[in-house]
């Protein structure tokens, strides 16, 4: 038998289920994922730094956990909701439970709750903060609970990424024919994501959120990366500087999710929090250069506020800029390219552990625009 749990809304709403994990209570955004496979990709996603999520698909825990999937190095996320939780993992990869590591790493969860009626609350109310209380926890009265809750940050105005990235300079050798360094800002970075430049010939050297410019310059790189990550873009002005000092520059940049919202910023555009956001490995994109929809992973709660059509003037003077990409849901600034400079963005990941791959070829088309603006001597043309 196990013990009691509960998971309580900003509104009032009680959720009552089943302890797993670890005991106690854990604040946060509480947020829904619609991904029917990949909850350890989801769980080690520095993404969901802050942020209490809640699985849609009924079954989690089947397949366990292992050492091979893990996108980072630790769970990110505050709490876990699930309704049935498998009672054992039956995987033959699987090294241990999925309770084992939220154990480990300090992470409350709760089963036996209905998520679906969960998702509805916020789908219809929007995202709000919430908490999860199990063992002592559990001996505050709900009015106490609530007001817990109420008492917690929401997620505007957050600066999250210090609190996910590395603390030194991390580098990680190219895989085959070197093509230069590439300058990585670890917002929230995951490990394929590592590994799928690495594999486009890029020396990657992954630094630390607040690192500058002239520390960025002193690698002498060929191109510049901003990873995903959690927390409110307009919290984040210094990587903006920094970004808009690579634009000058005219450095090769690439943006996936928290790093398409930055370039946004950058370009002068303003960002906006979404209702409800999107998360999960189910989310249509449209790429509007192509006409073909791609079926992306996501994990967001907020976007950049641009016109879909038509070619755009940067408010921030950086020549054209038009949308490439925007969702076919509910019309999301999905992806921005700069026309006058070499830099684009996406609001997706097209790494995508686990799953789908269809814009892997982003990495590729990478690739191609530091080809083409790399010099004989090793600079940026």
């Amino acid at each position: 038998m196990r013990s009691a749990a509960v998971l309580v809304l900003e509104d009032g709403s009680r959720f009552e289920g089943h302890s797993f994990g670890a005991a106690g209570q854990r604040l946060g955004e509480v947020v829904f994922a619609t991904g029917m496979t990949g909850y350890q990709e989801t769980l080690t996603d520095p993404s969901y730094a802050g942020q209490i999520v809640v699985m849609t698909a009924p079954h989690i825990g089947n397949t366990g956990m292992n050492d091979d999937d893990a996108e980072s190095r630790q769970i990110w996320v505050e709490g876990f909701a699930v309704r049935d939780l498998s009672p054992r993992p039956s995987n033959f990869r699987s090294t241990r439970s999925l309770e084992d590591d939220l154990t480990h790493d300090g992470v409350v969860g709760i089963s036996g709750v209905d998520t679906r009626a969960i998702t509805l609350v916020l789908r219809e109310a929007g995202v709000m903060r919430g908490g999860v209380f199990s063992g002592e926890a559990l001996d505050a009265s709900p009015e106490d609970q609530l007001e817990t809750v109420r008492a917690t940050p929401g997620m505007e105005g957050q600066s999250l990424s210090d609190r996910v990235s590395v603390e030194a300079t991390r580098v990680v050798a190219a895989i085959g024919e070197a093509l230069g360094v590439l300058a990585v800002i670890d917002l929230g970075i995951k490990e394929s994501t590592v590994h799928e430049l690495a594999a486009r010939g890029f020396e990657v050297h992954i630094l630390p959120a607040r690192s500058s410019w002239v520390e960025v310059c002193a690698l002498s790189p060929v191109a510049l990366f901003y990873s995903n990550g959690p927390g409110d873009p307009a919290a984040s002005e210094a990587q903006v500087e920094v970004l808009q000092e690579a634009l000058r520059a005219k450095l090769p940049f690439f943006g996936i999710c928290f790093g398409n919202q930055l370039l946004g910023r950058a370009l002068g555009f303003g960002t906006y929090k979404l209702k409800y956001g999107h998360r999960g490995i189910n989310q249509p994109v449209l790429d509007k250069s192509s006409g073909r929809v791609e079926i992306t992973s996501q994990n967001h709660g907020f976007a950049v506020s641009a016109p879909l059509d038509g070619v755009l003037e940067s408010p921030a003077g950086f020549g054209r800029v038009e949308v490439s990409h925007y969702s076919l849901n509910d019309d999301v600034v999905e992806g921005l390219r700069a026309l006058d400079i070499p830099a684009f963005s996406v609001q997706y990941h097209p790494e995508a552990a686990a799953g789908p791959r269809d814009a892997n070829h982003l990495f590729d088309r990478f690739r191609d625009m530091v080809v083409a603006s790399v010099s004989p001597t090793g600079g940026v043309a």
